[in-house]
């Protein structure tokens, strides 16, 4: 993939363990190694910078889509679509006017179901530019079958992002669905999640890379978790950001933000890597104002904006 070819920073730490022991060294994500790999320009009306399509939510937890929706919004994807489940789907519109909406069949907890979403999907799936699965659903089984679903209508080399439960599907899909999105795919699980994706009850923190790196050559993925980005063999870190990151609904904010990214027509590396430093930035922007605890995941959106155009230099 030359396209997504980084340049290469100034190494930094050493990750030990990688490929059954042997030490490596990581690409540090730094602003100067991300103005040196600068994002496709944004130009043009919103249908140049792409439809974003965010599949997740559900009645309990419908916040999740919605903050990766608005993160792929502010980091420039020109438009947005937001398929969730259809007892919330209403108020989701209401709450994202910038949006269009879907609703999707849900059983009696308000849980994505997954039946029949590859029609109901069809043509926003046929339009869009990247696509998100995962955020606040709240359902493993039905969130199983609406990646079959999805996968099923999306058309070929259209790149997918997976989040939360619909990442954790991954080993059990069928061989025919984990060959279609081998190759663009992004994975973007906490430590917990991956630790499920590689049938491992925890992760210790140096088993972290480890991990990403077995996941993506299984899946031909990039992968994201915690400080860390890996793609084939490579790894990145990001050693920006503090605690207060760890907060309800971050993660979504890092999945809409590389969807955005997507979007706007950035390689699979590129939109990762620069998602993880945007949204780390973005965190000490906050973390300035308020502290190194205390602000919402609601409250990163706005920043990331301000973070791209400091690294643009606007």
């Amino acid at each position: 993939m030359p396209e997504e070819s980084a340049p290469r920073g100034p190494d930094s730490g050493v990750v030990a363990g990688v490929e059954g022991g042997s030490p490596r060294l990581p690409r540090l994500v730094t602003p100067a190694l991300l103005r040196s790999w600068p994002l496709p320009e944004p130009d043009g009306t919103k249908y140049s910078r792409g439809l974003a399509l965010v599949v997740g939510g559900s009645c309990s937890t419908p916040g999740g889509a919605i903050l990766a929706g608005v993160s792929a919004l502010r980091m420039g994807a020109g438009r947005l679509h937001l398929a969730t489940a259809e007892g919330v789907a209403t108020q989701v519109a209401v709450a994202v006017p910038e949006c269009g909406t879907t609703g999707l069949p849900q059983d009696g907890r308000g849980a994505v179901t997954g039946e029949d979403c590859g029609v109901l999907l069809e043509r926003e799936l046929s339009r869009a530019d990247a696509v998100l699965v995962g955020p606040g659903l709240s359902d493993a089984e039905g969130s199983a079958r609406l990646l079959h679903e999805v996968v099923g209508v999306l058309p070929e080399g259209t790149p997918i992002v997976l989040d939360a439960f619909a990442a954790t599907t991954l080993p059990d899909v069928p061989d025919q669905v984990a060959r279609a999105l081998a190759g663009r795919l992004l994975l973007t699980p906490n430590s917990s999640e991956l630790a499920r994706v590689v049938d491992r009850g925890t992760l210790a923190e140096d088993d972290v890379v480890d991990a990403a790196l077995a996941v993506a050559r299984r899946f031909g993925a990039v992968v994201s978790c915690d400080s860390w980005i890996v793609a084939g063999g490579d790894v990145w870190q990001v050693t920006t950001g503090d605690t207060g990151l760890g907060t309800s609904g971050s993660g979504d904010v890092v999945a809409g933000a590389a969807l955005g990214l997507l979007s706007r027509g950035a390689g699979l590396v590129q939109s990762l890597v620069w998602a993880k430093y945007v949204h780390a930035a973005a965190g000490d922007a906050l973390a300035a104002r308020f502290g190194r605890v205390g602000y919402l995941a609601s409250e990163i959106p706005p920043e990331l904006p301000l973070v791209l155009g400091t690294l643009r230099g606007d």
